[in-house]
């Protein structure tokens, strides 16, 4: 069981389908932790920036 939130009202729920709004619901969790991380040097880079920002 995952919790899901309707992008559309904003409710969160554990069914399939808003209960609310009937809309498509999207999982909340972020993704698993991955060794292989397709995006981490980019990641790193914007954070880089951000440092130097300040």
């Amino acid at each position: 069981m995952k919790m899901n939130k309707c992008p559309e009202c904003g409710i969160y729920t554990l069914k399939d389908a808003c209960p609310k709004c009937g809309g498509q619901l999207k999982v909340i969790y972020p993704p698993k932790f991955s060794i292989e991380d397709k995006y981490g040097k980019y990641r790193r880079i914007l954070k880089k920036e951000a440092m130097n920002k300040e």
